[in-house]
């Protein structure tokens, strides 16, 4: 009797595997035969799910916006009741998961830089997981405007990136404070007009 495959699974399964090796070798330094072989799969299995490098590196960056943008990842942060606690949940986020935020944000620079600038812009992968990024922050502070959940991704991603080439130096407690306290001020200023 043939063995059932639960396609998608199987290909998030083979999505999971595939982050740490982007993540360490870059997009441009690995081939999908030594995917294949780091992963344990053959290389005609990567092409049954994924047309080309590319196309598996998409489907990727997809596939982890959509697991850390879901109810249960946002439920995790749990519902403080003040836009302040809110803000401090998202703080303890990024200080927990700086490791593996740093290594997408990394991957992915390493991707661009392969790219130039019309195919960065048109490229759906990116402007989806980039657009269900902000809404998720959005969501989660109950704020309705896409500018400041930006501003905010922005932030963090700058953030992390300077403290990558800084070390300690960078304190993301003391940056988060001060994302906080500016938010806070900005929110509360604009909500009285």
């Amino acid at each position: 009797m043939p063995k059932i495959v639960d396609r998608d699974r199987y290909r998030k399964e083979l999505l999971n595997k595939c982050f740490d090796i982007f993540a360490e070798k870059g997009y441009s330094s690995v081939t999908m035969r030594e995917i294949g072989s780091e992963i344990g799969v053959s290389t005609g299995t990567l092409y049954h799910y994924f047309p080309s490098k590319e196309s598996l590196f998409e489907q990727l960056i997809e596939y982890l916006s959509y697991e850390d943008t879901k109810e249960e990842a946002l439920a995790e942060l749990g519902n403080p009741p003040t836009l302040a606690k809110k803000v401090e949940k998202l703080m303890d986020y990024l200080i927990q998961n700086e490791d593996y935020i740093l290594k997408s944000l990394l991957m992915t620079f390493e991707f661009c830089q392969q790219k130039n600038r019309q195919e960065i812009d048109s490229n759906q992968a990116l402007q989806e997981s980039g657009k269900r990024y902000e809404e998720a922050v959005n969501c989660y502070l109950g704020i309705s405007e896409p500018a400041i959940a930006r501003f905010i991704i922005c932030y963090a991603d700058g953030l992390l990136v300077r403290r990558f080439y800084q070390g300690e130096r960078i304190s993301v407690a003391e940056q988060w404070t001060l994302l906080k306290e500016m938010l806070l001020a900005y929110l509360d200023k604009n909500s009285c007009k």
